[in-house]
């Protein structure tokens, strides 16, 4: 299989665990050891260890239910055995409020190991919405946009 194409598949069984709430599966998916991290979106989702990680996703379990992961634009960069993934997805959620549509930006970082791609890092983040397309900054130099 063609080496970024392989990168991707881990995407697809990423969101097929998420959707499925198998952490088990979820967490296959990273590299063995504690040596992987996660940022997420929220203020308090930064995280090194095996331990940390799964208890994000535990919490987000929890939370809300994920239906469908819709993948954008994206770009693979693959070096020897190491890759990463820059991807922008829209995320459809089934929440105790109602159903969410989160649009997100991820970097993945992987590492192969034994011939199959694992997660070493994943960064999520929104999209800055107090700031005006083709500015650097959010309006006014403050990140409240105020």
């Amino acid at each position: 299989m063609y080496e970024k194409d392989a990168v991707l598949k881990t995407l697809e069984e990423y969101a097929s665990a998420y959707c499925a709430k198998d952490i088990e599966r979820l967490m296959s998916l990273f590299a063995d050891g504690d040596d992987i991290s996660l940022i997420g979106t929220g203020a308090d989702e930064l995280c090194s260890g095996r331990a940390a990680v799964k208890g994000v996703f535990i919490r987000n379990f929890a939370e809300a239910t994920a239906t469908k992961f819709e993948w954008h634009w994206s770009h693979v960069t693959v070096i020897g055995g190491l890759a990463v993934v820059a991807i922008t997805l829209t995320i459809h959620l089934d929440t105790p409020g109602g159903k969410l549509q989160v649009p997100l930006r991820w970097t993945v970082s992987l590492t192969k190991d034994s011939g199959d791609w694992r997660w070493l890092h994943r960064h999520a983040s929104a999209a800055a919405t107090s700031q005006e397309e083709g500015t650097a900054y959010p309006a006014g130099g403050r990140a409240d946009g105020k």
